[in-house]
């Protein structure tokens, strides 16, 4: 029997770049279906509540269907029913997102072997971001505007802590 396999893009997108959302379109356009999963990490302090982090992404991707979102808590690879096939995607960028990654996918195998990864290189232009990028250049009020999608820029912007 052939299972559909679901798409899911894991991640914290605290807050979410460009770069993710480079790597949601062409996953998108890949695949045609993908679930954007923000994993709740309750060792961090988020920069923006799940929910806000939730409509920052749809109204990123307005117009695309076939893009949902949810979060979940705990391991990804709990995310996934026993028994269903599902395709992770994760971005790299650069050798150090390699190692990890490499990590993540075998054990993340190891734990649910029905689970796949593809990853997906962010464009040229994209490479370099990282949330955490973003979070050092707000804590210094520099200007973010050119790394993260509109929605997330404005609601930086009301916070009053960017350029």
């Amino acid at each position: 029997m052939n299972m559909k396999r679901k798409v899911i893009y894991p991640g914290t997108f605290d807050p979410i770049t460009n770069g993710h959302l480079d790597i949601i379109l062409r996953a998108h356009e890949l695949f045609g279906q993908v679930e954007v999963v923000i994993a709740q990490n309750p060792r961090k302090t988020p920069l923006f509540t799940v929910e806000e982090r939730k409509q920052h992404i749809l109204k990123s991707v307005k117009g695309k269907k076939g893009i949902t979102v949810a979060s979940h808590v705990g391991l990804m690879v709990d995310y996934v029913r026993q028994n269903e096939k599902a395709l992770f995607i994760r971005g790299l960028r650069v050798l150090s997102d390699f190692e990890y990654e490499l990590q993540l996918t075998l054990t993340n195998r190891k734990l649910n072997p029905n689970i796949d990864t593809v990853f997906l290189m962010p464009t040229e232009q994209h490479i370099f971001l990282s949330s955490s990028m973003i979070r050092d250049i707000m804590q210094f009020h520099g200007r973010v505007r050119d790394f993260v999608p509109g929605p997330v820029y404005e609601a930086i912007k009301k916070r009053k802590t960017v350029k």
